[in-house]
């Protein structure tokens, strides 16, 4: 897995040309004390008086907290849309815009960052990467994009490919562009750089493929590699001349001496939350999930396998191992702790204590030690959690359900939370007046099976995730689908981190909600799959605002002012991980359509979004079912390792990339052909798979899909009809969800 990583340090160092040629104006620029040319480290650590929001947490702390009042729980009610924008690909929207002396900075999918005036929405200019559309199928929950880091004149935005690259905020001209990755291996870059002590600090994507993780820091102002740390040991056992070398003795005992982790890398990503600590000096990673998720072939069943879903503490002068907290050991279920992390001081037991807060996937809400590591609280909170009962608080560990190590038993484990998460990539925000953290949480179980067939082991296209998913399909049982449908739900909870359990929660009946951000006014704002942007009191859960935008919304929002106006921006759009594998279970959200906006909200505002129609659901013309039963089971197996984590469970399809059930070409063996096998659409990101699939297993996966859509149609109808949005907001009463 070290193969050539020596030749790309060398390369990059050759690459990163700092500012050539750059013309005085730009210079100038960036030691202004306006526009992005202010942002240094005592803003980012303050984050100002809130006219600003100058990094995609807010400030240092990333609670996501503004302590702007204007907008309120009194007059939320007034707000409008003052201006919108339509993004140009409709794949998943997940930036927080970052906004500074009126000028708005947001990223869409593949990697492009766009600017814009942001009290009247004029475009300034924009930046595109140009990746690769090939890269895409490398990525495993889609091609997003969660925003830019800004500071001194630059901003800097992590490319699906691995390059990081730093931007004139005035003019979107690159300055200097590094490849943090070695690009002949799936890794890819989804999460947003943060700034410390003028380094850029970013992490990588791909462990559901098999990559190595780690975390690098670059100069902001050449590019040029000041340290890097491995989260998980060299497979070679040689050390790797890095800042993690001195951990891995930590480190290197937790893992078996064999197992398929020699092979992958071993995974640990950092591929979203990294934090920096201004009061502590210390940097936390969030380390992401292992490769393949099967701890039983990953790591022969033995070992917590360090750094795995940890939060590890380092020195951000030269990334040296501070602490850690693991709070998965053994990871099996991909239970990363790469969410979102909050820092804040609270009062515990009489002592002011600073700590870390986290929400990850796995169900349970930590409250940690920053100083040292060391939890002092874990409560569940999504109902049903089945993998652990508690945690241990003397030693910090769970208490495990033995039956959830479905490697160990033989038998498949029907698991709450699953992979899907309790908790996503969706920001979590804390209000320290409400004393509250808001978790977009969901609840969505599924079950994990041991390989069963030759299909499960490791392939150059698809997951290498030790899992059997060829058999991770819904049944042909309109009941059990139902089912499937109804148990999949949303929740937005009001965590007490100080007592432990949650305040309020609001239901919802889709899960995958968006972010929250909270203000001083006493508000809570979350988009909603179904199509809305709403407030809620941030101490009690009352809905106060609801506005109708015609499509999903998963990202965080931004808030900010300028001259006397409070502004809220949020992005619009679908996509991810779940609209994209999970198929039928997204309920209703299925049908509503994928428009991606830009909106931009303020107290009287009057502008109108133009109405959307719903995805089309009514039955097509599908072609004559032919197909044997022994096709049929062949082509679901195929389906299901190589198609299903883009196209849905059961091809039902999430209303993000086509709905396979309703292609055209279903009833063309050429066409398919072509597209699966010649790579007839690779500009489009759709690549051959002619690595894995020979073109009769590739006519096999079209008969199995004409046979389930033709159950589908049969079975479930044409689906539910979406409603377009109406022509302005409204004020809600109290949901009946909210307890």
């Amino acid at each position: 897995m070290r193969i050539g990583f020596a030749l790309l340090a060398a390369a990059a160092l050759v690459s990163c040309k700092a500012n050539s040629g750059e013309d005085a104006n730009a210079a100038a620029d960036r030691s202004a004390t306006t526009g992005v040319g202010k942002i240094d480290a005592a803003l980012l650590t303050s984050g100002g008086d809130g006219r600003d929001w100058a990094m995609t947490g807010f400030n240092y702390q990333e609670q996501r907290f503004s302590p702007l009042t204007q907008i309120n729980a009194d007059n939320v009610g007034q707000l409008g849309l003052a201006w919108y924008a339509d993004m140009p690909d409709a794949r998943g929207q997940e930036a927080t815009p970052v906004v500074v002396d009126g000028k708005m900075f947001v990223t869409g999918p593949w990697s492009k960052v766009f600017a814009y005036d942001a009290a009247t929405g004029q475009k300034l200019w924009d930046f595109d990467p140009k990746v690769n559309p090939e890269k895409g199928v490398q990525a495993c929950c889609d091609v997003v994009n969660r925003g830019v880091a800004a500071w001194k004149g630059r901003l800097y935005v992590g490319t699906i490919d691995g390059r990081l690259i730093a931007l004139d905020a005035a003019t979107g001209k690159q300055d200097w562009s590094v490849q943090t990755t070695d690009n002949s291996k799936p890794y890819t870059i989804t999460g947003v750089p943060r700034v410390v002590k003028g380094m850029v600090v970013i992490g990588n994507g791909g462990a559901e493929f098999g990559v190595r993780g780690y975390v690098t820091a670059y100069d902001a102002g050449t590019g040029a590699k000041k340290w890097r740390f491995y989260t998980v040991p060299n497979p070679t056992g040689a050390p790797d001349g890095e800042a993690s070398d001195a951990a891995m003795a930590k480190v290197a005992p937790t893992w078996s001496k064999n197992g398929q982790w020699k092979q992958s890398g071993g995974g640990g990503t950092v591929w979203d939350s990294i934090v920096y600590d201004a009061e502590l000096d210390q940097l936390y990673l969030g380390v992401g999930n292992g490769s393949p998720w099967n701890h039983g072939l990953r790591s022969e069943g033995q070992g917590d396998n360090l750094f795995l879903s940890s939060i590890v503490a380092l020195k951000p002068d030269t990334g040296e191992y501070v602490w850690h907290y693991q709070e998965t050991p053994g990871e099996t279920w991909d239970f990363t702790a790469t969410q979102p992390i909050n820092l804040a001081t609270l009062n515990i037991g009489g002592q002011q204590r600073r700590v870390l807060m986290q929400a990850p996937k796995n169900g349970f809400f930590y409250v940690v030690d920053r100083a040292n590591g060391k939890l002092i609280n874990a409560g569940q909170f999504i109902p049903g959690v089945n993998w652990a009962t508690g945690y241990d608080p003397k030693t910090g560990r769970p208490i495990e359900n033995p039956e959830a190590r479905y490697y160990k038993t033989g038998k498949p484990f029907l698991a709450m939370p699953s992979a899907i998460a309790a908790h996503n990539w969706q920001p979590m925000s804390f209000n320290p007046k409400a004393g509250l953290a808001y978790i977009p949480a969901q609840i969505v179980g599924s079950a994990y099976l041991n390989p069963s067939s030759p299909l499960d082991q490791a392939k150059p296209l698809g997951f290498n995730v030790g899992q059997d998913l060829g058999n991770a399909m819904y049944p042909r049982d309109p009941a059990a689908v139902k089912q499937a449908i109804a148990g999949a739900t949303g929740r937005l909870v009001a965590w007490d981190p100080v007592a432990n359990k949650a305040r309020w929660t609001v239901d919802y009946p889709t899960p995958w909600n968006g972010g929250t951000m909270t203000t001083a006014g006493n508000l809570v704002f979350q988009g909603t799959a179904l199509g809305e942007f709403r407030a809620y009191a941030a101490d009690t859960g009352k809905q106060l605002f609801s506005y109708p935008v015609g499509t999903g919304i998963m990202a965080g929002a931004a808030t900010f002012m300028i001259g006397n106006e409070q502004y809220i921006a949020v992005l619009a759009g679908r996509g991810g991980a779940l609209p994209l594998s999970i198929g039928y279970a997204i309920g209703k959200a299925r049908d509503v359509p994928n428009v991606p906006h830009l909106l931009v909200f303020k107290l009287g505002g009057t502008v109108q979004l133009p109405n959307t129609q719903p995805q089309d659901s009514t039955p097509v013309n599908l072609p004559e079912n032919k197909a044997a039963p022994q096709q049929v089971a062949q082509g679901q197996a195929l389906f299901g390792r190589y198609c299903q984590v883009c196209h849905g469970a059961s091809a039902g399809g999430g209303g993000v990339l086509p709905n396979l059930q309703r292609s055209a070409t279903l009833g063309d063996p050429d066409t398919w052909k072509a597209i699966l096998i010649d790579g007839m659409l690779k500009e489009r990101g759709m690549v051959s798979f002619a690595k894995v699939l020979t073109p009769e297993q590739a006519q096999l996966i079209r008969l199995y899909v004409i046979d389930e859509a033709h159950w589908a149609q049969k079975n479930l109808g044409g689906g539910t009809k979406a409603v377009a949005p109406a022509p302005a907001a409204q004020k809600s009463p109290v949901p009946t969800g909210v307890r």
